[in-house]
């Protein structure tokens, strides 16, 4: 069985990225992207209406890792550690069967830079070294080629796709599912 611990907060560093806490500082970039139609097109999530909204994110986001329910990371480049240009995260956590959730963001300027790609294949590294994780697990919105295509080159295989998966604002949507084992 699974048994997290965030205490202290893992820093990921790669070749060109500091994967940090996020901080209440944070939150004008996290109204953004949680916000931006461009960054939320394949996302069906409410968008927050203020920083203040936010920064309420931020703080729940902090709780679930001080809960060790969650975890979630702030993406910047090394050489600009304070600015927040993307997250990623696991949650839902299966601990009997060692499985979790991950999801990312990341801010539409760094988008085809393999960003994404880096800060995903150190969180799965981390997930699978460092918590024990057999398997990770993304949901995408199938309409969202570019998402399934980052997931691909990082090793993963779509393994599903539910049909009407899930109702948001008014309609059924659908959802694929992805998954990473740990072949170590």
């Amino acid at each position: 069985m699974l048994e997290l611990n965030f205490s202290p907060f893992p820093e990921i560093k790669t070749d060109r990225l500091l994967l940090r806490r996020l901080r209440d500082t944070d939150a004008p970039e996290i109204f953004f992207l949680r916000s931006d139609e461009t960054v939320m097109k394949y996302i069906d999530r409410e968008k927050p209406k203020s920083e203040e909204e936010a920064l309420t994110f931020i703080q729940l986001v902090n709780s679930n890792i001080d809960k060790n329910e969650a975890i979630m990371w702030a993406i910047s480049l090394k050489d600009r550690p304070e600015k927040l240009i993307g997250n990623i995260g696991f949650w839902r956590f299966i601990n009997q069967h060692y499985r979790s959730e991950i999801g990312y963001m990341l801010h539409p300027d760094f988008w085809g830079k393999d960003i994404m790609k880096e800060a995903l294949l150190a969180a799965a590294d981390y997930g699978f070294s460092s918590m024990k994780l057999h398997s990770i697990e993304a949901h995408i919105n199938p309409e969202n080629i570019a998402s399934g295509k980052l997931l691909e080159k990082a090793g993963f295989i779509r393994e599903a796709y539910f049909r009407e998966d899930y109702f948001f604002k008014g309609k059924f949507l659908d959802t694929a599912i992805y998954s990473l084992l740990n072949k170590k």
